[in-house]
């Protein structure tokens, strides 16, 4: 099973393809898309939906998980956000991918067992359960392996129980 996660920002995106794999879960690719600040929204849009749709192409996931957006920021942030997120599920669901969404906290709890754990605490966690170097991430992209992690982990129970959701 290949999944796609993302972390959605209208400045950053973080992406995250792992695959899970009888020994385990593997990163086959992952980094941000980033947009200069005095770029225009509708251009940010573009180009965060056109590099995922770019990942999506070259490894052709099985389903797509996203982390959904936290109720603490301001409602100019919340705004923009949805349409970062209206831009990623838009090309996401171009190509017919299963759309699975998890609070902050399901994605903490899933990689860390504490769903108030900190980004610094994900990042670790991630990358140990990843083997791959911490300090060398940046927290949209450790954010956005967590979202896969989670992903993966609660995919099949989440079959098994009935409390599969595909968006």
């Amino acid at each position: 099973m290949i999944v796609l996660g993302i972390d959605p920002g209208s400045r950053h995106t973080g992406y995250a393809v792992v695959e899970e794999r009888g020994d385990g879960l593997h990163p086959l690719d992952y980094g941000r898309v980033s947009c200069p600040a005095k770029l225009a929204l509708p251009a940010r849009l573009h180009r965060i939906s056109s590099e995922i749709r770019g990942v999506i192409e070259r490894w052709h996931p099985d389903t797509a998980a996203l982390e959904t957006p936290f109720h603490g920021l301001n409602s100019r942030s919340l705004i923009v956000l949805s349409q970062a997120r209206g831009a990623l599920l838009a090309a996401v669901a171009a190509h017919e991918l299963e759309i699975l969404e998890y609070t902050p906290s399901e994605v903490k709890v899933a990689v860390t067992g504490n769903g108030r754990a900190d980004k610094g605490q994900v990042a670790m966690m991630v990358c140990r359960i990843l083997s791959l170097q911490a300090e060398t991430e940046t927290t949209d992209t450790t954010d956005a392996l967590a979202v896969a992690v989670c992903c993966v982990h609660r995919y099949r129970i989440d079959r098994l129980t009935g409390s599969h959701r595909p968006r």
